[in-house]
């Protein structure tokens, strides 16, 4: 009876251990899989937030820092796109860059230039995702990018308005295994990198990249 009940209690701590290895081998898996799930989808927003930033600083010349302020843009406001009309011969380009080329079949009257007026939300929102879900991070249950604009001065005086969108790895992993989250961050900081997704910088001139680019 007692080598019965050793081998029972052997079997259940040998199953037991079989599980702890599993999930030591799961873990960072499942965590990288649902990770990279929330990194996709947050970096498709910020790359959003980007182009409303663009789009708005094209038509009032500088970005904005309110969330509010660039819906209502994007729900109301209009683009102007330069539109190429007619057609650039394949000899034009035998001879010329594409950039030339274009600029030959104008001055030759081949190819004709036209500024159209189109609605922001149809060319930036429209079939691509909900306006209301622009500030968002999503999957964290209602948190918001972090938004922000400055002004930098280059080295010829000009003052020159730059736009940062942001979300850290705490707030767009949200709800994931805490101690990878540490771990992810601890490494990114080591290494001088922001610890999560962002696009913009509000100390570089000309900087709209995202940090994954």
């Amino acid at each position: 009876m007692k080598k019965l009940i050793i081998q029972a209690v052997l079997a259940v701590l040998i199953v037991f251990l079989g599980y702890c290895i599993y999930e030591s081998i799961m873990q960072p898996i499942r965590f990288q899989k649902l990770a990279d799930w929330r990194y996709q989808r947050t970096k498709q927003s910020l790359i959003n937030i980007r182009d409303a930033q663009v789009a708005f600083k094209s038509t009032y010349g500088k970005y904005t820092n309110n969330f509010d302020t660039l819906q209502a843009f994007i729900k109301e406001g209009n683009l102007k796109i330069v539109k190429a009309i007619g057609n650039i011969p394949d000899s034009f380009f035998n001879k010329y860059p594409r950039k030339v080329a274009e600029m030959k079949a104008i001055e030759a009257g081949i190819v004709k230039r036209d500024t159209v007026v189109i609605p922001c939300y149809d060319s930036l929102c429209q079939g691509k995702y909900e306006l209301d879900s622009l500030r968002y991070v999503p999957l964290t249950g209602g948190k918001i990018f972090e938004l922000d604009t400055a002004s930098i001065e280059t080295a010829s005086k000009i003052v020159v308005n730059v736009f940062e969108a942001k979300a850290h790895n705490d707030v767009y992993m949200l709800g994931l295994d805490r101690q990878e989250i540490v771990n992810k961050t601890d490494e990114q900081e080591k290494n001088s990198k922001y610890p999560g997704l962002k696009v913009g910088s509000l100390t570089e001139l000309n900087n709209n990249a995202g940090n994954w680019e």
